[in-house]
């Protein structure tokens, strides 16, 4: 299995790309800005050819190339329904900062000719690799979390990340349901799970179960 990421952006999002091994068919898990050119090369480099575009929620930092990803590699983007709308109206679920940020940047936004959605929990093959498909609100009404279930690793977005979690203040965002998500992930993921974060370090379920402030407080009341 080959698994590689870097951060990409002025939000220094990980974008993940993910393939049974080198010379093989991949996906690419949240393309954010500034990433077209990098994922070009780990392309190139690993000889790999995109089937899918994945997307952890419908935040501009996360999806802001997938459009001309997927739509040059004639590949389907991935996303659970509550966010799609985002996809062609970003603007939807950020601060004014953000709109702002979006017109400096010069962003423009539509849905990618090819999109594929999830509406709850879902277990699906891709590549030869079983995942989970878990939906996880509270960062945005359509936040999800990809498991990848043979190899204990998850893609976990802005859900969790290392010694924290997803902010809930932007429209969409609820602290209610991100306490249920982040109870339902420490049900349901064992200890030995790697924690593939979309900033940051990458971490595992058990670590943060130890030390993430957040986790011993919600899980104390679960």
């Amino acid at each position: 299995m080959l698994i590689t990421g870097f951060p990409a952006g002025p939000w220094a999002t990980n974008c993940w790309i993910l393939a049974p091994s080198p010379n093989s068919e991949c996906l690419i898990i949240d393309p954010g800005y500034d990433s077209l050119e990098p994922i070009k090369d780990i392309l190139l480099a690993q000889n790999l050819k995109p089937v899918a575009a994945l997307l952890t929620h419908g935040h501009i930092d996360h999806m802001w190339s997938v459009t001309p990803l997927a739509d040059s590699y004639e590949i389907p983007a991935m996303i659970h329904d509550a966010d799609r709308n985002l996809l062609s109206h970003p603007e939807n679920a950020i601060s004014d900062a953000g709109r702002d940020m979006i017109v400096q940047l010069g962003g423009k936004f539509q849905e990618p000719q090819q999109v594929t959605t999830f509406s709850g929990v879902a277990d699906i093959s891709l590549l030869g690799f079983k995942f989970s498909i878990l939906h996880l609100p509270g960062h945005t009404p359509g936040s999800i979390g990809f498991f990848l279930n043979e190899h204990e690793t998850f893609f976990s977005g802005d859900v969790l990340f290392q010694a924290g979690i997803g902010r809930t203040d932007l429209p969409g965002g609820d602290i209610s349901n991100m306490q249920g998500s982040i109870q339902k992930l420490f049900r349901v993921l064992p200890d030995s799970t790697s924690v593939l974060c979309g900033h940051g370090n990458s971490t595992t379920i058990g670590d943060e179960r130890k030390s993430n402030p957040y986790i011993q407080d919600w899980i104390k009341h679960d």
